[in-house]
């Protein structure tokens, strides 16, 4: 009987990701987690902020509201418009 190997573009691989949690439970919504912003349109605490960099290069921090879904995004210099964010996400060709 002829031996059938599995050619290498389709052998699976176990890719494992690793648990990187403490021992304790944590939650960015917890009291206590909070850095103190509020929302600049409701005034909530409940706001999820995260840096990121956009297509152009520009590192930026972003922050979504929980309870109005307002959404800014801030550079150095200050808060973007989002039509300055879509300029600065283009892809280009």
């Amino acid at each position: 009987m002829p031996s059938h190997s599995m050619p290498s573009h389709q052998r699976s691989i176990d890719l494992t990701i690793p648990d990187q949690r403490s021992g304790a439970a944590s939650s960015l919504t917890r009291p206590g987690a909070r850095s103190g912003a509020t929302c600049p349109a409701c005034g909530s605490e409940r706001l999820t902020a995260l840096a990121m960099t956009l297509t152009d290069g520009t590192p930026v921090s972003f922050s979504s509201c929980h309870d109005c879904e307002h959404r800014t995004w801030s550079d150095a210099a200050g808060q973007l418009d989002f039509a300055d964010v879509l300029v600065r996400t283009a892809k280009r060709k």
